[in-house]
């Protein structure tokens, strides 16, 4: 009897707690200043929605419709906000406006007490120091010092395809476009490569992997520069001897923690982004033969007449214009990142957007992918493939204008610090590849479809990195 009764009381508490929940939230919900703004009926209640939302994989689909259906701004969750308006992003993610990063980036911090991961540290003096720390790292004089180890995945890379045409066999594009991005940033951050390229397979794969390795590395490069011959050693131009190096003159710039930090984030944030990026400007040009032979042309016509190396080097990639039109445009039609980038408006500077003065505590953020679509500022074919439109507004002045709304690493202050390694990485391995081979988009390729039948894209899958799968093709020696 006194266990009934027990279980009763239990029962009725719960009962109790959830009858204020429900009665807290749906009063929150009346008395809510911004309840006029649009969204899905249970987003004004709890963030359930967007967390459904979310785990269905394609969120940035999702974004891009409900904006084409409510506007500038609508509710993802209570107090929380996905925006599209070029002028809110200047006050959003400019310099010095103050708004920090959302708690839910916390996710992405690295354990432990006194570290700070840089992409997701709130605390914008501490991310300030941080990256300070390394920027140099990143800037576009260093990347001379990581093209030897670009050329030597390019090679490898190079080889894999040679197998795959000679042998006649369909392959996973974006594994390989996988593979050399991981090699590339192995190489570049402790000149050594993961091994997936020799292989051609990723083997092991996962976080837990990859910090172990990330370790393992550390602990060699430190063991290597207190041995023999360390005076030719110290010209290696990787990312880890040079961080050690500022380490041995002043330890507390540069901690252990410091160490692991920087490079678990160089290796997890550049391969995801990098080999998305690539595999949509194949995908794109295989989709588009009018751009893919545009492209191929000013390739050939460079090397005809003697403009660019075997194999290219970085300057000369840049002077590809129609090459780098390519690149911005597949950044711009598939974002690595499919979720909105959210940030927390400060008491000192609420932002209005669409007539609705949001208040400070707020979470609000733009979604690369719903600022790519529209059509007010790319134009009305925003959703096609067209690399011309970047010289088309170099001509007309524009490209500056236009880039205030290019998010394809961010903006502002917590823009990527790797974006430079990334241009580089993809401005040296497309001409390689396409001055060797063709490639060819199989029949068996997984893609998406609109309501008309239309083709809009690859099959993807995304939780935060918007992921490509069933990237199916062929490839032939030209």
């Amino acid at each position: 009897m006194l266990q009934l009764v027990t279980a009763l009381s239990v029962t009725q508490l719960l009962l109790l707690i959830t009858g204020i929940y429900i009665f807290y939230v749906t009063i929150s919900a009346i008395l809510d200043p911004l309840r006029s703004v649009p969204g899905p009926f249970l987003a004004r209640f709890t963030r359930l929605w967007y967390l459904f939302a979310i785990y269905k994989g394609n969120f940035e689909l999702r974004d891009i419709e409900i904006h084409r259906l409510y506007g500038a701004i609508w509710r993802v969750a209570p107090g929380e906000y996905s925006i599209d308006d070029i002028g809110a992003a200047k006050t959003i993610y400019g310099h010095g406006k103050g708004y920090v990063k959302a708690p839910w980036y916390w996710a992405f911090m690295t354990p432990g007490p006194g570290t700070a991961s840089l992409f997701a540290d709130q605390d914008p003096h501490r991310h300030a120091i941080n990256r300070r720390k390394i920027s140099s790292l990143y800037s576009m004089t260093s990347l001379v010092g990581y093209e030897p180890a670009v050329n030597n995945c390019i090679e490898l890379l190079t080889s894999r395809f040679c197998e795959i045409a000679d042998a006649g066999k369909l392959f996973d594009f974006q594994h390989y476009l996988q593979c050399y991005a991981f090699d590339v940033i192995g190489e570049i951050t402790f000149g050594k490569r993961f091994g997936f390229l020799d292989l051609g397979e990723d083997k092991e794969g996962g976080f837990g992997y990859i910090a172990n390795w990330t370790l393992q590395q550390i602990t060699a490069k430190k063991q290597e520069a207190k041995g023999p011959n360390v005076s030719e050693k110290e010209t290696t131009p990787d990312f880890i001897a040079r961080l050690l190096r500022v380490q041995e003159e002043d330890p507390e710039k540069i901690t252990n923690s410091d160490l692991f930090m920087m490079c678990t984030m160089n290796i997890v944030a550049g391969s995801d982004t990098t080999a998305i990026s690539l595999s949509s400007l194949f995908y794109h040009l295989m989709r588009y033969p009018q751009a893919y032979k545009k492209l191929q042309d000013e390739i050939d016509t460079a090397a005809r007449k003697g403009r660019i190396s075997n194999p290219i080097t970085f300057k000369e990639a840049q002077d590809l214009p129609y090459l780098q039109a390519v690149i911005k445009e597949a950044l711009r039609k598939h974002p690595a990142v499919g979720l909105p980038m959210q940030r927390v408006v400060p008491n000192a500077s609420p932002i209005t957007v669409a007539g609705h003065t949001i208040p400070p505590g707020s979470s609000v953020g733009i979604n690369a992918w719903v600022a790519h679509q529209n059509t007010s500022v790319f134009g009305p074919d925003a959703s096609e493939f067209r690399p011309e439109r970047w010289l088309e507004y170099e001509e007309q002045g524009r490209n500056g204008e236009i880039e205030k709304y290019f998010l394809s690493f961010g903006m502002g202050s917590r823009t990527c610090i790797g974006k430079n390694v990334s241009l580089l990485e993809m401005s040296k391995v497309v001409p390689q590849m396409l001055r060797t081979f063709e490639f060819v988009i199989d029949e068996s390729a997984e893609e998406r479809v609109d309501g008309t039948g239309k083709v809009v894209g690859l099959e993807s899958y995304s939780r935060w990195f918007v992921k490509q799968k069933g990237f199916m093709g062929r490839v032939r020696r030209r």
